[in-house]
């Protein structure tokens, strides 16, 4: 009788949870159900399980805007009717008015559409509601009918949501919502008996459902593996290639015979067979093969960093023998959810590679993984906000931060709060998730309904935490621009100096003097996440100078180990590893490592499992949920409450199981698996080694990138500081991106300010053809240009080793010009011919008038900033911090902002001085309600130098901002 039932997966319509719709046929005694949200298949998998555990009957299907409703009559039906709403959808043309006849599908079309549609098929139905039961009145034959009333929502609130929704979807005013945009208001969950009331002068219709219904089969093995299961031909082709290649790899990575490592291949190779993730190695490597062939470099990061055979197989460049990895953490039979690799890519490859996957791998067998977009906090009040007809500055105003939302102080804003809270989370529509690939063994109809997406690939219409419960280990294809700095410096590097930079040596750059010698000095600027200040100044702290120590620091650099404290207590242990009493001798043992501070997620686990006695599939939901990936806060819920009994009957003091917890608990959404901090550093050290022996080349490839801590004017300053004589751009020398050739780095015309890509092509392309620019005339009849382009690349001296200033040329530019664009002409028609714009005067050029160009066009100068200010004090500091205390001139860099304990605002400052050195300030709040920043520029400030493990820094108590020098372009 329940053929039409709605979730809020019928996104902006339906009312409930798949959940909630399974427990309100519970309360009303209803055995058979069937979910059809509109154009997805999102909720299946949770209404299957739903009903199972509930003893209810799932049917599933979907329903179509042009009013009918497919039923699944089983799994093959699913698939069928996924197919059709895929074709529509990733087509994005209009719904056909028919859907196709279908052997394992039922069709339900509205009554209404009797008299257009006339005849039925074999598994077409009329279905009719309670506002056609008066058009029955004059049908004799009640063939081919059934009962099919909506379920949208279960009272009058939920109708009020609905209507709401609805509105926040036609983006209309609640008051202006069409009846036609919405569902009729009968749409409520009845009970049978109500039914059979309805019903009583029709019962047939009510059999003819329930008929309909038991047709209607849906089972699903949540358990099988639904990853492709073969990379070749069988399984044990699989596993000869995955063994033939970890030990080529096992030869490579471990030139000298190592047991250990040899054994923990054998030993990961049998778990990996027996689990059936052979296929899962293969396709990775198979991935990375093609990455290779293409020129890409990659890092492989996540847990999947444990596994030697990653190792071996070229997946990821850390060792876990080395440190001490624990296969386990990436695949064990009792993990509750499937592994994944995190590959990551430059963020101008990846799309190339997703290609690849799709064309190697089938487009039926292969989509990107969605996630839902929910309403959220803020943002569902501003919606609501918006269709009760608030204006936007009174909608402003009452979600401004400073106030909070403290005061509700009409009926609108109570009515906002009220449905508000009650749509909170609802998912509000389908997003990409950042990276996850899936690759299945049958079609992914099966499953999903596939949609379209701005990037060209489609994605499914469930997310990771499904996919993970139905047996997808997803593929996580990822992008980062510290990967497209690594590739460019070698590509530079290549044509610069003539060398090939193997990038995989890793080992070997773990093991060069002049490297440490680099992260001994902090001189990371650049260097993918230990470039920021925050970083290096924990770099200088830890004294860290290998490979392990800035394992630790890559984890307890993040917020959740900062905040709780347990960074301090890290370096101070770390300096005095006898100083401190475990909270509990176990503790000690456990995280004797890291000096009895919890670093790592892999700390969870060996803590929840060893400590507290929970299994490891509880210790790993536990592991996930403080990370902030739990689906289940129920079942966190129960393993917290476990922890903390277990803890009582092991004898443990409450105030010691409650500390050991707060310790875990501030992992909370920030913490790193000890296998992704040691890929981060391994990516940190192929920086390390570029910029120590390469350095122009690399700061030139991070210019290049726009990536990175700090905006392009620090990477150019840095590029000075390593010996780089920077040029500004210019006709003969510069490329669409910047350039080194020997020492000198020519800026890219990419940096000109309103240069318009067309003129830099066809200056390129000018050059290319006819070779350099001989003189201006030369130029403008070889690249067409209007004024405003010309003026700019004469101010910021494009022409300044042509000979000619740039007051002439400008003057020259508006007499060409005069406003229009000139065509290109052949030289030859005018040979040498020049403007006469008769005689002019004197046009006196101060080079500071550059510099304010440069700062304009290219939005920085590339002189020093000290040289233009007005009136520079001479102070007794300089970085170095040789004195305790005294004055500075720094020019600034970044600040951070942050609040004490109190809640008081405070910086952590980032400067550099007159000799271009880098310097850290720090700003407490009883100095700043004195002396405030004014936005970027040359400071004075005077305070007393601090020194934490080695790190100096200036507490400033007073500052003042200094003034640029009045500009020559401005004098009269």
């Amino acid at each position: 009788m329940y053929l039409n039932c709605h979730s809020y997966y019928s996104l902006r319509y339906g009312t409930l949870s798949p959940e909630q719709l399974v427990e309100a046929a519970v309360a009303r005694g209803i055995q058979v159900l069937a979910l059809t949200d509109i154009h997805r298949a999102s909720g299946v998998f949770d209404f299957v399980q739903a009903c199972t555990e509930a003893g209810i009957k799932p049917v599933v299907g979907m329903e179509f805007t042009k009013g009918y409703v497919c039923l699944a009559r089983n799994p093959a039906g699913l698939a069928q009717i996924n197919a059709f709403a895929s074709q529509v959808l990733l087509a994005g043309g209009d719904w056909p008015d028919r859907p196709p006849e279908w052997e394992d599908v039922w069709t339900i079309f509205p009554f209404s559409r009797r008299r257009s549609l006339q005849t039925l098929g074999k598994n077409e139905r009329w279905g009719v509601r309670g506002t056609d039961l008066k058009a029955l009145w004059n049908v004799k034959d009640l063939g081919g009918m059934v009962w099919c009333q909506p379920v949208t929502f279960l009272n009058k609130q939920g109708f009020s949501m609905h209507r709401l929704l609805r509105a926040i979807d036609q983006n209309v005013l609640l008051s202006k919502l069409s009846p036609k945009a919405q569902a009729q208001e009968d749409e409520r969950m009845y009970t049978p008996a109500e039914l059979r009331e309805i019903c009583r002068d029709y019962p047939g219709l009510l059999d003819a459902s329930e008929r309909l219904l038991a047709d209607c089969t849906f089972s699903f093995d949540f358990k099988m593996p639904k990853n492709r299961r073969l990379y070749g031909s069988s399984r044990e082709d699989d596993l000869a290639l995955l063994t033939k290649l970890a030990y080529e790899g096992l030869r490579y990575r471990y030139p000298r015979s190592d047991r250990e490592a040899k054994a923990r291949v054998e030993k990961e190779l049998k778990v990996i067979h027996e689990l059936h993730f052979d296929a899962y190695f293969l396709i990775t490597w198979d991935i990375i093969r093609y990455a290779r062939s293409r020129g890409y470099f990659h890092v492989g990061r996540g847990s999947g960093a444990n596994s030697i055979v990653a190792y071996c197989l070229g997946i990821t460049d850390v060792d876990p023998v080395a440190l001490d990895l624990y296969f386990e953490r990436f695949i064990n039979p009792h993990r509750t959810s499937p592994p994944d690799f995190d590959i990551d890519f430059s963020w101008d490859e990846r799309n190339d590679i997703i290609d690849y996957i799709f064309k190697r791998y089938g487009a039926k067998h292969v989509c990107l993984l969605a996630t839902y977009v929910t309403f959220r906090d803020k943002s569902i009040y501003r919606e609501l906000a918006k269709v009760f007809g608030l204006p936007k500055a009174e909608i402003d105003a009452w979600l401004d931060p400073a106030t909070a939302m403290r005061e509700v102080s009409s009926e609108i804003q109570t009515l906002i709060v009220k449905y508000g809270n009650l749509l909170l989370d609802f998912p509000n529509y389908l997003s990409i998730h950042a990276g996850g690939i899936l690759i299945s063994e049958e079609p992914l109809f099966a499953y999903t309904a596939l949609e379209p997406m701005p990037k060209g690939f489609p994605i499914c219409q469930f997310d990771m935490y499904v996919a993970e419960e139905i047996g997808f280990a997803k593929f996580d294809i990822l992008s980062q621009r510290g990967l497209g700095h690594i590739k460019e410096s070698v590509d530079i590097i290549r044509a610069n100096c003539g060398v090939d930079v193997d990038v995989h040596r890793v080992q070997d750059f773990m093991q060069d003097e002049e490297v440490r010698k680099q992260l001994m000095r902090h001189e990371t600027m650049g260097c993918f996440y230990i470039e920021s200040p925050a970083m290096r100044q924990l770099l200088k702290k830890l004294d860290c100078e290998d490979y392990l120590t800035l394992v630790a620091a890559s984890s307890i650099i993040r917020p959740g180990v900062a905040s709780s404290g347990m960074m301090k207590a890290y370096i101070e242990r770390y300096h005095a590893p006898d100083s401190y009493e475990p909270v509990h001798p176990l503790m000690g043992e456990l995280m004797k490592e890291t000096y009895g501070v919890m670093v790592y997620q892999e700390d969870v686990i060996k803590v929840a499992h060893y400590f507290a006695g929970l299994s490891l599939a509880e210790a790993d939901v536990l592991r996930r949920g403080m990370s902030g990936k739990h689906r289940s806060r129920a079942e966190f819920e129960r393993i917290r409450e476990a922890f903390f009994v277990n803890c009582a009957a092991k004898g443990y003091a409450e105030s010691v199981a409650r500390e050991v917890w707060r310790q875990m608990e501030s992992f909370s959404g920030y913490s790193f698996s000890k296998a992704h901090s040691a890929s981060f550093a391994v990516e940190s050290y192929q920086s390390l080694y570029l910029k120590t022996y390469y350095p122009l080349e690399f700061m030139v490839a991070v210019i290049n990138n726009f990536g990175g801590f700090y905006r392009t004017e620090f990477y150019v300053h840095e590029a000075r500081r390593c010996g780089a004589q920077v040029e500004a751009p210019e006709i003969n020398a510069s490329d669409y991106l910047t350039s080194i050739r020997g020492s000198v780095v020519w800026m890219g015309w990419v940096h000109v300010k309103g240069l318009e890509k067309r003129v830099i092509q066809d200056l390129l392309e000018a050059r290319r053809q006819g070779g350099p620019f001989r003189s201006w005339e030369d130029f403008v009849h070889r690249v067409s240009l209007g004024l405003e382009q010309a003026i700019l690349l004469i101010r910021v001296g494009a022409f300044r080793h042509l000979g000619v200033e740039k007051k002439p040329l400008l003057w020259e530019a508006h007499a060409r010009f005069q406003g229009k664009a000139a065509p290109v002409v052949a030289m030859e028609m005018f040979g040498d011919e020049v403007s006469d714009l008769g005689v002019l005067p004197d046009l006196l050029h101060d080079p500071a008038e550059d510099a304010f160009d440069q700062w304009e066009i290219l939005g920085f100068p590339l002189c020093s900033p000290y040289d233009l200010v007005s009136d520079l004090p001479k102070t007794l500091l300089n970085a170095d911090f040789a004195y305790d205390r005294g004055d500075i001139l720094g020019y600034l860099v970044t600040l951070k902002p942050t609040r004490t304990k109190s809640g008081d605002r405070m910086y952590f400052g980032y400067f550099v001085d007159v000799r271009g050195e880098f310097f850290d300030t720090v700003h407490f709040p009883a100095d700043l309600k004195k002396y405030s920043f004014r936005g970027n520029g040359v400071y004075w400030m005077q305070g007393v130098v601090m020194e934490e493990f080695g790190h100096r820094s200036l507490r400033v108590q007073q500052l003042r901002k200094l003034g640029w020098r009045v500009d020559p372009r401005r004098e009269d």
